[in-house]
């Protein structure tokens, strides 16, 4: 295909001509057998002589010996080169035919555009079709880096071409040495106006080993997509054995597209996928399924659905829909990679919409909101997963603007109705409703070197909470009001750092808050959860997030921030903090659900930086001031020398809880010096392993290889993803990507870029030619 995309932008002839003969105006360049150069120029002029500078649109020609009889034939030879604009054509001999505007040249013919170069020994050229005929020719095409060769190459007026008996590869050519890989035909024709191309009788061989043949195979001639079938992909897990799937795509239009995927598993039988894409001025999205009709290994039918639309009205509504939804509670752990999600077990069916007005100063937006949520649960009979409350529904509205005094206000009120689906015999949490509102007034000071926000808050929440087990409905309402007062400093001055000047600042920060304690532990939690323990929650009103619990405070937190800053660039090289909080009253509603007689809370301390050039690191430590031991840590450490070449290590530890290492790396293992203009040959392992020290037993673990030898990449890639205490899913992945044309197989770039931190690919990601096959 890159001999049809390189060929046709290199000859100017293919372009549209005048249709009328061109005489040749001539300008001597000397006497005798000196140089003379020839002008064609697009005007019906006598020959004559003289002095005239070419215009973009002229062909100029130029040769040792120059010879031209009226009305019949111009003649070149030695050193001949034919030039119009950017395109140069140079022979031993060229002849140009006055009657028929037929040029042929002969010898070391050699046509190019830029550093695109094409070599052939013989050549014919209508001058006015601009068609022509380039015989035993051989490309070489510096911007893809694709070269072959072609028996013949025919061009037509327009964007068509066609060649037989053509080869393409992007290795390079090592004397008489067959490339790694090759793609003949003995038949090619290009449309470049329709993005049509078709090879009749193709064969792709990789290390002179045919792995491809079809009678016919068709292509996109340009970067536009094109229906046809893709390469096959081919998946090995220890659950459905091997996974072998062609995909047929279909370009329907410029704005939406389907794929169909008809599969076999050998495990499991025949299977289809199908994949619809839309693209309008206000709406896109995407619609998935997945269906095996006769599961032999499950003795049922199963499959999946995966649907993602957002859009807006022109009145301004906003709407979002994602759903997935599985056949059965095992779909997960057979088929992870149909429903990739961070919740495997939790499948979304969310629906939700928005409009939002503004005042004309833009000082006050009010929006509007409705919502309906569920999950479905994939449940296990040996780790029971918990099943979050159904939304259905939410509404609600939310009023935010300026108020007198430079003071900001903010109003929420929501309505959601609860239900659990799926409740289990031993599950006696409540169904019910909630109305709760939320209401902020705050006020907020910065002069730069400092700042300074005030704020009074209230929640206010009424619940109607559903009988359960034999116990009568209730009614509950509360109504909980917080002032917080929040400020800091930003304070800066020059140093130095491994002889580096930067600029360091330090950043204390004070945050006071004041909650009155509610009882509240008859109040179902629909929402709310406990706060995270990091540099952000610790200067939160509320150890909750959520609307069901409110937590009682009377505290103040302390903590400072020193960064190291590039004045030049304005990037941050090392960032150190610490932060405790202090009680001045026993807290009474805490996450754990025991009061907390402590007045000081565990120390946190946190940094992240570059330190030394190439080195990355980041950390969180909980330390607990009672015990005198840590009770948490998370602490990453990458090491990145230049590329391809990282190392990284996390270490994660919550006491009494886990204990985990995690490695990582993407590193050369084998490199090969160039030579003899051969390509350089790179062998990179790449891999993650997660061990549980706790367990004693590895978790999730990914091991690969992947071999660069210039011209293709092919990757091996295992990757072990646990299920369970004692089941894990093992999965192979094999891809081989030829340069230039296409990549065969089951990608696992994505695996690798989501699991090794700094992997990069070893090539760019463009977008590679659609290869279809028609049988």
């Amino acid at each position: 295909m890159a001999l049809a995309l390189a060929l046709l932008p290199g000859l100017a002839w293919a372009q549209a001509a005048p249709q009328r003969p061109l005489p040749l105006r001539l300008d001597a360049q000397g006497g005798g057998g000196g140089e003379q150069a020839a002008v064609a120029a697009p005007e019906d002029i006598p020959v004559m002589r003289g002095e005239r500078s070419p215009s973009p649109g002229d062909i100029v020609l130029t040769a040792l010996r120059l010879r031209s009889t009226l009305d019949l034939e111009t003649v070149a030879t030695g050193e001949v080169t034919l030039a119009q604009g950017d395109m140069v054509l140079t022979t031993d001999s060229l002849s140009v035919q006055h009657a028929s505007q037929l040029a042929v040249a002969k010898g070391r013919v050699t046509v190019s555009r830029g550093a695109d170069r094409f070599r052939a020994t013989e050549a014919e050229v209508n001058l006015i079709t601009r068609e022509g005929v380039l015989k035993d020719s051989v490309f070489d095409m510096a911007r893809t880096g694709a070269r072959g060769q072609a028996q013949n190459v025919e061009f037509f007026s327009g964007q068509r071409l066609k060649a037989s008996r053509a080869s393409y590869t992007s290795c390079r050519r090592e004397d008489e040495l067959e490339p790694d890989w090759v793609l003949s035909a003995d038949k090619l024709s290009l449309d470049f106006d329709n993005n049509e191309g078709r090879a009749e009788g193709a064969t792709l061989r990789f290390l002179g080993v045919p792995i491809l043949y079809a009678p016919v195979l068709s292509f996109p001639s340009t970067d536009a997509r094109k229906s046809g079938w893709l390469p096959p992909s081919l998946n090995i897990d220890n659950r459905s054995g091997i996974d072998l799937a062609i995909p047929y795509y279909f370009n329907l239009a410029p704005n939406y597209d389907l794929t169909l995927t008809p599969g076999f598993l050998a495990r499991r039988g025949l299977s289809a996928q199908a994949e619809f894409r839309y693209l309008t001025e206000r709406d896109r999205g995407h619609l998935a399924g997945h269906w095996l009709p006769d599961d032999r290994d499950a003795s049922r039918s199963r499959g999946s659905l995966d649907v993602a639309h957002s859009g807006e009205t022109q009145s301004g509504v906003r709407y979002d829909l994602a759903a997935q939804h599985a056949s059965d509670d095992d779909y997960w752990k057979d088929f992870s990679r149909i429903l990739p999600s961070q919740m495997p077990r939790l499948l979304p069916q969310d629906l939700k919409a928005q409009r939002q007005w503004t005042s004309n100063d833009e000082g006050l937006r009010l929006g509007a909101y409705a919502r309906a949520q569920a999950w479905q649960v994939l449940q296990s009979t040996t780790d029971a997963v918990v099943p979050p409350y159904q939304r259905l529904p939410q509404v609600g509205l939310r009023l935010e603007g300026d108020a007198p005094g430079g003071t900001r206000l903010s109003v929420q009120a929501e309505y959601n109705r609860f239900v659990l689906a799926g409740r289990s015999a031993t599950d006696t949490r409540p169904d019910g409703q909630r109305v709760h509102l939320e209401a902020e007034v705050k006020r907020h000071w910065d002069e730069g070197w400092g700042w300074l926000s005030p704020a009074l808050r209230v929640n206010a929440a009424r619940y109607d909470i559903a009988s359960v087990a034999g116990t009568s409905a209730i009614e509950r309402r509360r109504v909980i009001p917080t002032a917080s007062l929040d400020g800091g400093l930003r304070l800066e001055r020059q140093a130095q750092w491994l002889g580096v000047p930067l600029n360091q600042t330090l950043e204390p920060r004070l945050h006071y808050v004041v909650t009155p304690f509610r009882e509240q532990t008859d109040l179902p939690l629909f929402d709310s959860a406990a706060r995270d323990f990091n540099e952000l929650s610790i200067y939160a009103d509320n150890a909750f997030t959520g609307v069901d619990r409110i937590s009682d405070a009377h505290q103040l937190t302390l903590g400072a921030t020193s960064r190291l800053i590039d004045p030049q660039t304005g990037a941050e090289r090392l960032r150190l903090g610490a932060a405790q909080r202090y009680l001045f009253r026993e807290q009474k509603l805490t996450p754990d659900g025991l009061s907390t007689a402590n007045r000081f809370s565990d120390l946190l301390l946190y940094g992240s930086g570059t330190p030394a050039p190439d080195w990355r690191i980041d950390g969180t430590l909980q330390f607990n001031t009672d015990t005198d031991r840590f009770a948490r840590s998370i602490t990453s450490v990458r090491w990145q020398p230049k590329p391809f070449h990282t190392l990284a290590a996390t270490y994660r530890f919550a006491r009494d809880l886990n204990e985990q290492i995690d490695v990582a790396a993407q590193w050369p293992l084998y490199q090969a010096a160039p030579s003899g203009g051969a390509c350089r040959t790179s062998l990179y392992g790449v891999g993650r392993t997660n061990y549980s020290m706790r367990d004693r037993r590895l978790t999730d673990s990914l091991l690969g290889l992947e071999w660069d030898a210039g011209c293709w990449i092919g990757r091996i890639v295992v990757e072990r993803t646990s299920t369970g205490r004692s089941e894990a899913t093992t999965r192979w992945m094999f891809q081989l990507e030829l340069v230039g044309l296409s990549r065969l197989g089951t990608s696992p770039l994505k695996v690798l870029k989501d699991n090794i931190p700094g992997y990069r690919l070893l090539r760019d990601e463009d977008a590679l030619p659609t290869t279809t096959v028609t049988p």
